[in-house]
């Protein structure tokens, strides 16, 4: 037990944490961006995918990190209103073209990368490299704090700044504004004006363009490769997330980091005397706990209490 806490306690964990909560909180966003746009994306692992392997395979063939990261950027983005158009312009069910987007890229990259490369695993045999990390001056050299903080790669900077970015834009801004009341009643704001669609494509853009950020991260930051479905659920864990943080940026936010975290302690406890079986399920365990906790709360918050005048 002793040896479990000092893992927890650690700032190799919490720098760990932090970092592997990096893909769950943007992909986590993105959802909520999406279904406050009235659209849920269940093709957050799809683009997720995409963006990881486009991304390593621009940046080895150009040499450019940052082409190939905007390069899968933009993939997730154009997956996001491609989402937009199945759903808006040919009436098709959202889960049901988001899981069609999800099985076309997880088949879609094997074959690009076995095209372009005669591999069927991934690409460690081209050059790709990483994004850059962030060290703090003056922050660096603080006990825990800057082994904790310091050193980040990029994106989980920008992960973090999402957060703050994502509440800015639903609470003060008109697009906000326009998106909370396309998703809620997009009948009564199509009477006051409101271009319902145009608003909707925007969101599910906005919303690939944040998940690939954090595909792009997988194969260019978390490792400097892609590998053949590297996402390994993240994108379904995520959408878990927007539904436990209830829907709002930072309630969203905590849930990302609470799976970061779960994650993390399974890597750790994977170099302890730990069955590995045990430690692998700990994120999807958890999972499901957090569904069960928000299928709760929402059943508790619409129980309806008797009355003297209803008995």
């Amino acid at each position: 037990m002793s040896s479990v806490l000092d893992v927890v306690l650690s700032s190799a964990f919490l720098a760990a944490a932090l970092r592997i909560a990096t893909p769950y909180l943007l992909a986590a966003l993105g959802g909520l961006v999406a279904e406050r746009a009235g659209i849920s994306n269940i093709a957050l692992e799809g683009q997720m995918l995409s963006a990881a392997c486009t991304g390593a395979l621009v940046a080895g063939y150009s040499g450019s990190v940052t082409v190939g990261a905007l390069c899968g950027v933009a993939v997730a983005t154009l997956l996001g209103v491609l989402l937009a158009a199945l759903r808006l312009e040919l009436g098709a069910d959202a889960i049901i073209a988001g899981i069609g987007l999800n099985l076309l890229a997880s088949g879609g990259t094997a074959y690009a990368v076995y095209s372009l490369l005669d591999d069927k695993g991934g690409t460690s045999g081209l050059k790709s490299g990483s994004l850059p990390t962030v060290t703090l001056p003056g922050v660096e050299n603080v006990p825990v704090l800057g082994d904790v903080v310091s050193g980040q790669n990029m994106v989980t900077w920008l992960a973090f700044l999402a957060a703050p970015f994502v509440a800015w834009l639903f609470y003060r801004t008109r697009f906000g504004f326009h998106l909370r009341a396309v998703g809620e009643m997009p009948d009564a704001a199509a009477s006051v004006g409101i271009a319902v669609r145009r608003v909707q494509y925007t969101g599910l853009a906005l919303s690939g363009a944040l998940a690939g950020l954090a595909g792009v991260f997988l194969s260019m930051g978390y490792v400097s490769f892609f590998v053949r479905d590297m996402t390994a659920g993240r994108g379904f864990i995520a959408l878990a997330a927007v539904f436990l943080g209830g829907m709002r940026p930072w309630g969203v936010f905590l849930a990302a980091l609470g799976f970061g975290a779960a994650e993390a302690l399974a890597v750790q406890l994977g170099s302890l005397d730990v069955p590995p079986q045990l430690v692998s399920t700990i994120p999807y365990a958890m999972t499901l706990v957090a569904l069960a906790l928000y299928a709760w709360r929402r059943k508790r918050r619409g129980r309806v209490v008797p009355t003297a005048a209803s008995l």
